[in-house]
Formats: C-alpha cells, sequence, structure tokens
C-alpha cells in the first residue's frame, strides 16, 4: 500500500472503520480529543488534521494488520466519509461501528428473551458472568427476594456495597447487588412515614452503584438504564441532595453513550438547581455540587471545550475551598486532592500528555483514601505517558495502579485498550514485559 501523503478526514475515518473503533475508542487510541475525530468524520475532505495527528495516523497504519490495511483501501477506495457510517465492511456482513446507539424494535417474546440477550451481552462486553444476575435483576423488578429487608438493614447493606465499591471489590458488588436489587419493592411497599423518603435515597443510591460498576465492565447501555432508575427514586424522595448526586451517575452515563452536549448541560443545570434548593448549607451538599461541576468539566473537555472545561474546574476549585477538608460526603470522595486528579484527567483528554504528568507529580497520594480514585490516577498517568512516547513509565504506572486495585485494572476496557496501545507500540524487551504484565495481572487480551 502507497504511503498516505497528507491524510484528510476522508481518510482518518477510513481508518477508523477499518480499525472497527467507535469515535471514542479511535481518540482515545490516538490521544486525540473525541471531538477532534468527530470533526474529521463530519467534514471528510474539508479537514486536514494537524501534524501530530498526521504522525499518529501514519504509526496506527503502519502498525495495522493485514486484514485492516485491506479494509482501509477499499473504503478509501470507494470515497468512504463521515456521512457513510453504515456502510458494510467488505466481506464482513456486518455494519461499522459507528461508536453510536442502535434502534431496534422491541422483542415481543418479553423478558426471558431479553435476558438471555443481556446474558451474552454482559458476558461479551464484560467477561465476567457474576454480571449476569445484575442484569437479571435490573430487567426484572417483580423478582422474590431471598430476604425481605427492614430499612435499618437496607441502609446498612447498600452502605457494604458503596465501601466494597470504592475499594475497587467489583465482584463482591455484583454479588451484592444480585441480592440487594430484589429487595427494594418490598422494602417501599413496606415503608411507612418518613422512612419512605430514606429507602428512596438509598435505592437511588443503590441504582447509582449498578450504574457506575456496569460503566466499569463496559456496559454502557444498560449503565444507563440504571442511571434513570436512581434519577427517578432520587424524584420521588425529593430530597434534594440525592436528585444531584443521581444526577452524576446521568452525566456519566450520557459520557459514556457519547452524549457530551447533554452531559455537560446536565450537570450546569443540576448543580444550580441545588445551589438555588439548599444554598449549598450543608458539607453533603457542597461536595455533591462540587463532585457534578468536575463531571461537567470533564464532560466538556471531552468535546474539546478548554474554556468551559476550566471554567468549571474553577468552580469545582471554589467549593473545595469551601469544603475545606478531602472527604466522602455522600460518597463524593470530594475535595481539593479530588480536583487535582481531575485536572490531570481533564489534561489528558484535551491531549495535553505533559500538562497532565506535571499536575500529577503534585498530587498529594496520601490524601487518596479511596482506592478507585488511586488506581485512576495512575492508569491516567499511564495514559499520558503512552501518548508521550514513553512506553517505560507508561507500564510502571500501571503496574502501579495493579498493586493499588488489581480489579479495576483487570475490568476495565479503557485498561485493556491501553494495554493493547503498549503492545503494538513497544518491541524488543519492553514488548516482552508489557506481555508479561498483561498476562500476570489476568487483563483478557
Amino acid at each position: 500500500m502507497a504511503p498516505i501523503t497528507t491524510w484528510t478526514g476522508r481518510d482518518a475515518t477510513a481508518l477508523r472503520q477499518a480499525s472497527r473503533m467507535s469515535v471514542t475508542t479511535f481518540a482515545e487510541h490516538l490521544g486525540a480529543a473525541r471531538r477532534t475525530v468527530a470533526k474529521w468524520s463530519s467534514q471528510g475532505d474539508n479537514v486536514v488534521p494537524r501534524a501530530d495527528m498526521q504522525a499518529a495516523l501514519d504509526t496506527v497504519l503502519t502498525r495495522a494488520t493485514p486484514d485492516v490495511r485491506e479494509r482501509f483501501a477499499v473504503l478509501r477506495a470507494m470515497g468512504t466519509n463521515g456521512a457513510a457510517e453504515s456502510t458494510k465492511l467488505p466481506h464482513t456482513g456486518q455494519d461499522a461501528d459507528t461508536g453510536e446507539d442502535s434502534h431496534h424494535s422491541s422483542d415481543s417474546d418479553g423478558d426471558v428473551r431479553r435476558r438471555h440477550f443481556l446474558r451474552s451481552a454482559a458476558i461479551s462486553v464484560a467477561g465476567a458472568s457474576s454480571v449476569v444476575p445484575v442484569l437479571d435483576a435490573l430487567v426484572s423488578l417483580r423478582q422474590t427476594p431471598a430476604t425481605v429487608l427492614s430499612v435499618q438493614q437496607l441502609s446498612r447493606k447498600v452502605v457494604a456495597v458503596k465501601r466494597d465499591y470504592q475499594a475497587c471489590r467489583y465482584e463482591r458488588v455484583l454479588d451484592q447487588l444480585a441480592m440487594l436489587l430484589p429487595t427494594l419493592e418490598p422494602a417501599t411497599v413496606g415503608a411507612e412515614g418518613g422512612h419512605q423518603m430514606q429507602v428512596n435515597v438509598l435505592a437511588a443510591e443503590l441504582y447509582h452503584v449498578v450504574g457506575s460498576v456496569l460503566l466499569k465492565l463496559g456496559d454502557r447501555a444498560m449503565a444507563l438504564v440504571a442511571a434513570e432508575r436512581s434519577t427517578r427514586a432520587a424524584a420521588t424522595s425529593q430530597d434534594p441532595v440525592a436528585v444531584a448526586a443521581s444526577a452524576r451517575i446521568m452525566t456519566h452515563a450520557l459520557m459514556s453513550n457519547n452524549h457530551d452536549d447533554q452531559a455537560v448541560t446536565l450537570a450546569a443545570d443540576a448543580a444550580g438547581v441545588l445551589d438555588r434548593d439548599t444554598g449549598l448549607a450543608s458539607t453533603d451538599a457542597v461536595a455533591v455540587y462540587g463532585a457534578l461541576v468536575l463531571r461537567g468539566a470533564v464532560a466538556a473537555a471531552r468535546r474539546d471545550d478548554r474554556d468551559t472545561a476550566h471554567t468549571m474546574l474553577e468552580e469545582a476549585t471554589r467549593a473545595a475551598t469551601r469544603l475545606g477538608y478531602d472527604g466522602n460526603d455522600r460518597w463524593t470522595g470530594f475535595g481539593a486532592t479530588n480536583v487535582l486528579l481531575h485536572r490531570v484527567n481533564i489534561a489528558l483528554t484535551l491531549g495535553d500528555a505533559g500538562t497532565a504528568i506535571d499536575i500529577a507529580r503534585t498530587v498529594p497520594l496520601e490524601k487518596i483514601t479511596l482506592a478507585e480514585r488511586k488506581a485512576t490516577l495512575h492508569v491516567d498517568v499511564a495514559r499520558a505517558y503512552t501518548q508521550w512516547g514513553r512506553h517505560e513509565q507508561g507500564l510502571n504506572a500501571l503496574r502501579t495502579a495493579y498493586e493499588v486495585a488489581p480489579e479495576e485494572i483487570r475490568c476495565r476496557p479503557a485498561v485493556h485498550r491501553l494495554t493493547n496501545d503498549l503492545t503494538h507500540l513497544t518491541n524488543g524487551p519492553m514488548r516482552a514485559a508489557v506481555v508479561d504484565f498483561i498476562q500476570t495481572a489476568g487483563i483478557p487480551k
């Protein structure tokens, strides 16, 4: 195949489609902003990627498998552009992956057939059979629980599953969720007086965990279902802090489904309503407000909106100053250190790998008490070093993340993509070290 002299948006889109990557996955693979890759798709020959992206595209094509290179050549010859996302790939009989939601008709055979589909999807996406009972419980809300829990018992168990999630004990979380989800309806029916609001808040928090762990496992569609359930339960509770907290998981789920504009809007609106309704008079309200603004900042960075991202970061900094400590109010893990962690992630998302590493060096690790947050920081550092071409440091950061939270590294699709990138970007002893780490950590190939 002749080399590409100058890449256009059409060429880049053909390479993405030939690689069978979504817009978001291809952006992460290149170290580009998602909005940049989406722009290539929409503008085709009318846009020419900048010099560093030209080089990155050259590298991806050079390292591509023969099948990918063959598909790329065919797609270019066909004149594929960003508008032809549904074009059939040659010899596959499948649609190219656009990274967008597909719309299918409802299944007339009902829950049984739907659960069979979810089982297959969960195993292929998450690679963990223990997620299947959770999906069953999520789509079949009238299952008979093994035990009917009192409000106090339900509260204790929700606290326990929240703690396990933040400690990255995901297999244990899945087991608990499968048991707890069927208890929500009888607990709600049996609650009286002031307990009714408490049960609804607990339901919102439990569905929040469901959405969060499904996002970790890469099941974006069902995470959105769980987020909607959290939002509905929180609204029923009429607790403004619970409503805002549920908006956090909805914002995250929207982002995972590539709805970044809606995520920014939701985060900003929900934070504004929380401020109006509570005056941020409690530490819970301040923490949830700050965490929401941070989530909006990440969504803004994903659409390459630097101004909004930095404006929201500064607002989160003010909230952290108002709070005055690094805490875990309403399970947010919010505080000044958490803002720093998000600054690292946002710099990385905007393509500023060097800036991300510089900020990461200023993070006081001793103040990060949650394993999930500490592991995420090290993964972000690994991604930054990999973007920067410093593969040994990237692998070392991944090793540290694995020491902190093995299940976080084993289960996350983002980590799987990163290790796959490292195997393609390295050779000789360095590549052997990457392969050894993948095998030791139990990361799926």
